[in-house]
């Protein structure tokens, strides 16, 4: 599990940094891509890498400034010319619906593939076997999602030599073992899988959260969450205008980070008027209060391993 960086600016494109997209890689996880927000330019930002746009197979809209949805129609548009064919679905607030049927039918594109369109609520939006999604409000003038990506519990690792040292060799039975199931071999004895099993890997949480002032859900959303992005539009001592502009500071993201109990802080959606210098002061800003904090850049990678 990877998260990718493909814009990190706020509100415009910039030299140092393009508008909101973020790619969570579940490649060895399902194979799949899922892009959260899809700002101007996101498909030419991939073209820089070595990102598969018919590997994504779900887009979370945070909210519908321009700033996070005007590359969505054109990358959808795309993934179509280069072959994609598997479904894709986008989920996002009221009037998400709308901008991509109005969108895609005036400029008369046609999509090989098929897409839904989910507009969301609060709660759990996405569950399968392997994941969940669960989405809060955010305070952002107009409705901004935060989503916590929550990955299950994983089996243990099977214990090979110890199934050999009972007199199995690889093949159906240690799948049947793998799998949970109670085996009885020819001569009689009945090997329990608990006993040829490691303990459960604890699964990986990620919390990605859209534009925001300071917030009581954003708390919740990263509750002991492996990494939070959040964003960090303004230095630490703008709070009013951070409240004026419904954004949030350095420290007021480092806050959410500390009182979550969050391992890792990531900064993001940075406004243009911070140069790189003034970026390694804004980090230093939330590490006085969070520590462990990074600054987002455009394509920085973040590996999140297995616990």
């Amino acid at each position: 599990m990877d998260v990718f960086f493909l814009g990190t600016g706020a509100g415009m494109p910039a030299k140092l940094r393009n508008v909101t997209s973020i790619a969570l890689k579940l490649l060895e996880e399902r194979g799949s891509v899922w892009l959260f927000d899809a700002g101007e330019a996101t498909q030419h930002q991939i073209l820089h890498t070595t990102l598969k746009p018919r590997r994504i197979e779900k887009i979370f809209v945070t909210h519908l400034h321009g700033d996070h949805i005007y590359g969505l129609p054109g990358l959808l548009s795309s993934r179509s010319f280069q072959g994609g064919e598997s479904e894709v679905t986008v989920y996002g607030p009221k009037g998400i619906a709308d901008y991509l049927h109005t969108s895609l039918t005036i400029s008369q594109t046609y999509l090989k593939y098929p897409l839904t369109v989910i507009e969301i609520e609060e709660g759990i939006i996405f569950e399968d076997d392997q994941f969940t999604v669960e989405t809060r409000l955010l305070d952002h003038g107009i409705p901004s999602y935060g989503y916590r990506i929550v990955e299950k519990d994983l089996p243990g690792t099977l214990l090979a030599e110890k199934l050999k040292e009972a007199g199995v060799q690889p093949g159906p039975i240690f799948r049947k073992i793998k799998n949970g199931e109670t085996v009885t071999l020819e001569d009689g004895r009945v090997l329990d899988p608990s006993e040829f099993v490691g303990p459960a890997q604890k699964g990986r949480v990620v919390t990605i959260l859209g534009d925001t002032r300071f917030h009581e859900n954003s708390i919740l959303l990263a509750k002991d969450a492996d990494l939070l992005i959040h964003e960090a539009t303004f230095s630490k001592g703008e709070d009013s205008l951070a409240f004026n502009y419904f954004h949030s500071t350095t420290e007021q993201a480092a806050k959410v980070a500390k009182e979550a109990g969050c391992k890792q802080l990531c900064l993001t959606h940075i406004s243009s008027r911070y140069d790189r210098n003034a970026s390694k002061e804004l980090v230093e800003e939330a590490r006085s209060v969070f520590p462990n904090t990074d600054i987002a850049e455009d394509f920085k990678e973040i590996h999140i391993p297995l616990k």
